[in-house]
């Protein structure tokens, strides 16, 4: 028996899946202890240590822990929805990173040929990609909306109103948030003239990381990563003060580690495509030659390739680690300040954004884009001004009989009382 190229291709990608899906799950884990470790050290306490070297083994505690709890389903629930909603919400986050690759081209001739399955005088490269298909960026926004799914159907399949409302909040959040995302995308789709994910990041490295070129966009995609992800500031689907636990409130067990852990399977996917789309994959070099050489054409050595999927992930762990920079450090929005933010913020100035790319691309300026978001950011602060405004939303509301917002036709104590100017009682 023989192969063809492009059946070794299929058992590399295979490989490739299995290995990363593997990889990500412990990810995931070890996330959580990074995160605890991350904001003890930023709130100058110690974090879990007491669990095998310097704490190294509480994920796997945390994992024994989840099995051994009672799962338990609450009475009137609609039975097939409630065990179903945890798969819809986790199984998008571990399929969207198919389509994002980890290095060029390997040559595995010799490794196909020790096997004694390789065709005569017949070279085989393969990419470090679960699935080398053309339409990537589609396939990662058609993936990525799925998981609005999960949290409807938690919240609606519970039968209690609590979740019912933190599962409208959320679908809410996430579909407001796809479509600036999606905006983001768009402008790389225009910059790069593909939407292939290999030939966007060489467009990256024979001309400059699309951070550099497009820094609003980058920033739009990043917000919405984290939006997406129902990571905070963007974490109503858990505003515990407000709803309990939202969407996963009636959840116990391993139900529960479900949606605990497509929160970070999520952050992990979204870093790999921020990585790809804004980061030049495995490029090191931000311009197009300032450094001589940047494994553009690094040949068909395989250490090579282990080195760029080695970059790629070291970007990925950068993007995750300030994701959680950012959960210690921010407070969490009202619901009513992150859909302003949305509508009023973030699409409009995405729309304003493919708009510039566009006129940029027209004109012939595609060396000089980075002047696009400088056009978008000016356009934004002054237009912002004149824009109409709402009642401010954190404006001081009086409280009657308060002695620091006194009744206006509230006669003067007499004198003599002894009650204090302006006190409710000195009627």
């Amino acid at each position: 028996m023989v192969l063809s190229p492009n059946e070794v291709q299929v058992i590399a990608s295979l490989v490739v899946v299995v290995v990363l899906l593997h990889l990500f799950l412990g990810g995931c884990a070890y996330s959580i202890l990074l995160e605890r470790k991350l904001s003890a050290w930023m709130q100058d306490r110690v974090g879990p240590n007491r669990v095998g070297p310097h704490g190294a083994f509480q994920p796997l505690a945390d994992g024994l822990k989840f099995l051994l709890k009672e799962d338990y389903n609450p009475r009137g629930v609609d039975k097939w929805l409630f065990l179903l909603a945890p798969g819809f919400i986790m199984i998008p986050a571990m399929i969207g990173f198919v389509v994002v690759p980890f290095a060029q081209k390997i040559d595995v001739t010799g490794l196909v040929q020790l096997v004694g399955v390789a065709q005569p005088n017949t070279e085989y490269l393969v990419r470090l990609v679960g699935a080398d298909i053309n339409v990537g960026l589609i396939y990662f926004v058609a993936v990525g909306s799925i998981g609005v799914y999960g949290v409807v159907l938690g919240g609606w399949a519970s039968n209690n109103k609590f979740s019912f409302l933190g599962g409208l909040r959320a679908s809410a959040q996430m579909i407001s948030y796809e479509i600036p995302m999606g905006l983001a995308l768009l402008t790389i789709v225009l910059v790069s003239g593909t939407i292939n994910p290999f030939e966007i990041i060489a467009h990256q490295q024979s001309t400059a990381w699309n951070l550099l070129q497009m820094p609003v966009a980058a920033i739009l995609f990043y917000v919405c990563m984290l939006a997406e992800s129902n990571r905070a500031p963007f974490d109503l689907a858990e505003a515990e003060s407000e709803l309990i636990g939202g969407y996963h409130t009636e959840y116990s067990s391993m139900k529960f580690a479900l949606f605990f852990l497509a929160e970070y399977y999520h952050m992990i996917a979204g870093a790999a495509f921020f990585t790809m789309l804004f980061l030049g994959g495995w490029s090191v070099n931000p311009i197009a030659g300032i450094i001589p050489w940047d494994f553009t054409n690094p040949g068909n050595f395989w250490l090579l390739g282990l080195l760029q999927a080695a970059i790629v992930l070291v970007k990925m762990a950068g993007l995750i680690a300030f994701a959680m920079a950012i959960r210690w450090t921010l407070p969490r929005f009202r619901f009513d300040q992150l859909m302003k933010l949305a509508w009023e913020g973030m699409i409009p100035t995405a729309l304003l954004m493919v708009l510039m790319c566009s006129l940029w691309i027209f004109l012939g300026w595609q060396d000089w884009m980075v002047l696009a978001s400088l056009a978008t950011i000016v356009i934004v602060f002054t237009v912002h001004p004149f824009m109409p405004r709402q009642p401010h939303p954190n404006r001081r509301i009086k409280i009657i009989g308060s002695r620091f917002s006194p009744l206006e036709d509230s006669p003067p104590p007499a004198s003599g009382s002894g009650m204090p100017v302006n006190s409710p009682l000195s009627d």
